[in-house]
Formats: structure tokens, sequence, C-alpha cells
């Protein structure tokens, strides 16, 4: 009784949609991830967009100070691009939230591989000269920065896993700081776009699911974030073969935060600061994959 009165109470905050509406800002970071470690994420009946063995995956990293949860940061993983006609769309390969209402949702409602995390923020300059990452022009927008600094110094964001008791770091960002955006004299321009994302074949949702943010944001171009980790084995170059009951490969959660790791330390190309996010997210439906469809019609004829 007591729990069921819980999880009720977990999910009044995303009763009001959908659409679901978060706002805050985030760094959108494109990577050249190679395809053999992005598939160990994708489902075997999706093709994987690649060119000379890479994808292009990278990291959607948010913080949001209103939504249906509250506030809560959002670390996703993208392993890369997927082709199931007539669109292509962004893969997660792991969702890093430090919210338990928006862990669940995402697990829950649209078919994520969502799980709770700690977001620790620390002066970088007080961690010594540990060569961790290499400084970057993203702002102090995820509500972690102040309105003066020093050139060169930062601020870094040291994210770990956490279930039950136990709590396995993922990986360090740093973010410089430059100042308020009131300082700034150039924010880029406002401009709306849509970021369309497969999901789902998971557990709670064996379905391939399909869903859309519509993003309402000021957009402009910083240098990439590097992102150090310590965690530096060779990710696997391919999967077991094996295929579970909801068609995606087989691999286990510690592989996939493994690999998820390899995904962050691939090669970013460049990334995109949204400021005055506004962002919409609408509710997943369920996509046929086009390989059944193929089948459907050859059974018909």
């Amino acid at each position: 009784m007591a729990a069921d009165k819980e999880k009720e109470m977990a999910c009044a905050g995303y009763q009001h949609g959908p659409p679901w509406v978060f706002k805050g800002s985030a760094l959108y970071q494109l990577h050249l991830v190679k395809a053999s470690t992005a598939r160990a994420f994708v489902p075997r009946d999706l093709r994987l967009v690649e060119a000379f063995g890479y994808t292009l995956g990278g990291m959607f990293l948010a913080r949001y100070h209103d939504s249906p949860a509250g506030e809560f940061d959002e670390l996703v993983v993208i392993a890369g691009i997927v082709w199931n006609p007539p669109s292509s769309c962004a893969w997660a390969a792991r969702v890093l939230v430090n919210s338990i209402e928006a862990c669940r949702h995402g697990r829950k409602e649209v078919g994520l591989p969502s799980h709770v995390a700690t977001f620790s923020k620390t002066e970088a300059a007080s961690l010594g000269d540990k060569p961790l990452v290499k400084p970057n022009s993203f702002l102090n927008m995820l509500g972690i920065g102040s309105t003066t600094s020093k050139q060169g110094n930062g601020r870094e964001i040291e994210i770990s896993e956490t279930k039950g008791s136990s709590t396995r770091h993922l990986c360090n960002i740093s973010l410089p700081l430059t100042g308020s955006h009131k300082n700034h004299k150039w924010m880029g321009p406002a401009i709306k776009m849509s970021l369309p994302s497969f999901s789902g074949r998971t557990e709670d949702h064996p379905d391939l699911l399909k869903y859309s943010c519509q993003v309402e944001c000021r957009v402009r171009p910083v240098k990439p974030a590097r992102i150090w980790s310590p965690r530096t084995t060779e990710p696997q170059e391919k999967s077991d073969g094996k295929i579970n009951s909801s068609g995606s490969n087989v691999i286990d959660d510690l592989d996939a935060q493994s690999q998820s790791i390899s995904v962050l330390l691939s090669r970013p190309i460049f990334a995109l600061e949204f400021s005055s996010l506004r962002m919409h997210v609408d509710a997943p439906k369920i996509v046929v994959p086009h390989c059944k469809k193929k089948k459907v019609g050859y059974s018909s004829t």
C-alpha cells in the first residue's frame, strides 16, 4: 500500500503531459564513434548509419531548472544514428539522471536505458595538475558557474552511477568558467528544431519506439568538451552474437557501462551550446522495423 502511494507520488509530475516540458540549458556534442562500439547497443534488425567504420554519436549534457521531475541533471550517451526507413534517428546507449522520478519515467514510459547517477561539481583548479581534460568554451549554463572567474579556471562534473548502496565512477567532464550570460555579447540565434530518437527494446518496452524532442533555444557553436575516465580498458569490438527476446544484442550492464565510456571518449567533432532551452518531449509511438515490413510484404504476394 505504501509502495503504491510512493509510486503514485513519483509519477505525479509527469501526469500533466505529454508533451512533457523541460526548461534549462545543455551541451549537445557530436563524436565520431566506432561502428563496432555502437553496434553493441543497437538492435540487430536496425541498420547503423556508418561510413568508413564510424557513426555519429556523442552526448547531450543538460541541466533542467524546471521539468516534471523538478530540477535535475541529465547525461545522454548517444551510441550512433540508426536507419529505419523512411527516417534515421539517434540511439541512446545510456541515460544518467540524478532524479529517481526522471529515471523511472525514462525506463517505464519512454523505453530508455536510464540509470540514477550523482553529478558532483568541483573546482577543476583545486584538483592540481592532473591531465584530466582540455578546457573548452562551454559556459556555466548548467547552474554551476559564477559571474567572475580567472582565465583558465574551470569546474568539473564527476559523474558516478548509483545502484542501491554501491557507486561506480563513470567519467569527469571539465567546464570552464567564462562568466554569466549577461556578459556575453552574442548568445547565438533563437531557433526551433526537432531531435527525433528511437528507443525501446528493453525489458520494460520490448517494442521499437520513436519519440521526438521539439527544441526552442538560443544556440551557438562552442569548442567540444573533452572527457576523462580512469577506466581505459579496450572496448569489445563485437558483441557475442547472441540476441535476447527483444531482438537486441546481449550485453550485460557492466559491459554496457564500459562501452558507454568508450562512446564518451571517442573523438569529438563539434558542439553546440543550448541556452534558454525549452524542450517539449512527445510520448513515444511503436514503430515497426523495416525488415518486418518487408517480410509482411513478401508473405502477402
